[in-house]
């Protein structure tokens, strides 16, 4: 009795052993893993984070190429309506767009010389303008200047007497219009002259 009771204690102990090492390996698997749910959700938020980014660069990325396109038709319509409806590349575009641009560049300075030479024009219009009013002023005053000149002339003097002829062929003209009627005739001019009486009849007694 004795020998088999120690027998069963000694069973008890062995289980007791091994149930402990059963035990410690649970609690240190538990311990290890106690972090990982974390470790884990933080990995695949880093992960998810990186392929967001990426995507979003790509979006930025194909929109910023979408829209360069998008201006590349649009120079191309405009340098060409019927290059719309056909594909043509980005380095036959910029080619065009550079020869429009120095046709546009070669016209704007020929428009700029030839404004330049219409003000020179004009300029010289003016001052022309300006010379012909001048004369034409001082040819009106040199008109009126003349008028009163002939004016000043036509007048006869203060206490002019015409000459005797001017008399005669006024009378004439008076004898010819009243030809019924007894005219003074007329008389030269030396035989009126009274101013050598005195010495042609000497006075009378």
């Amino acid at each position: 009795m004795g020998s088999d009771g120690g027998e069963d204690y000694s069973w008890i102990d062995d289980v007791g052993s091994g149930l402990e090492e059963d035990f410690r390996a649970a609690i240190e698997e538990v311990c290890g893993n106690a972090g990982g749910p974390e470790q884990m959700d933080s990995k695949k938020r880093a992960r998810s984070e990186s392929i967001v980014e990426t995507k979003t660069k790509a979006c930025r990325e194909k929109m910023r190429r979408d829209r360069l396109n998008d201006r590349f038709v649009e120079l191309g319509s405009v340098l060409d309506p019927e290059r719309a409806h056909r594909q043509s590349d980005k380095a036959s575009i910029l080619s065009d767009a550079a020869r429009v641009l120095g046709e546009l560049r070669s016209e704007a300075q020929k428009l700029k010389e030839a404004n330049e030479k219409l003000q020179e024009a004009i300029r010289e219009l003016k001052a022309e303008k300006t010379e012909l009013r001048d004369e034409k002023t001082r040819l009106k005053a040199d008109k009126e200047e003349l008028e009163q000149q002939v004016k000043a002339m036509s007048l006869p003097p203060t206490g002019f007497l015409p000459h005797p002829a001017a008399f005669h062929a006024a009378g004439a003209g008076k004898a010819q219009a009243f030809p019924g009627l007894a005219m003074w005739h007329w008389l030269p001019p030396a035989s009126v002259d009274t101013t050598q009486d005195a010495k042609l009849w000497p006075p009378n007694a």
